[in-house]
């Protein structure tokens, strides 16, 4: 068998492309986990500031009612 006409790589190049194949599969892969765990901590921040948003609509109610009753706020028994 002839090997004319064919490109011959040396061990050290099939070795390198190896390496970079992997880094750049493990680079890939970074970046689609930080995309995702951006995503998450974008959405969990939203979904704690509607909570901060309710609960300060919540206490100004309370003492929307508390003031209507005439009743201070705290006051035990009240």
């Amino acid at each position: 068998m002839s090997s004319e006409g064919q490109d011959h790589l040396s061990k050290a190049e099939i070795g390198k492309d190896a390496v970079q194949s992997g880094a750049e599969a493990a680079i890939g892969t970074v970046a689609e986990v930080a995309t995702i765990v951006t995503g998450a901590v974008k959405d969990i921040a939203g979904a704690l500031g509607g909570l901060a948003t309710e609960l300060f609509e919540i206490r100004e109610a309370s003492r929307r009612a508390m003031d209507q009753h005439g009743d201070e706020p705290g006051t035990p028994g009240s």
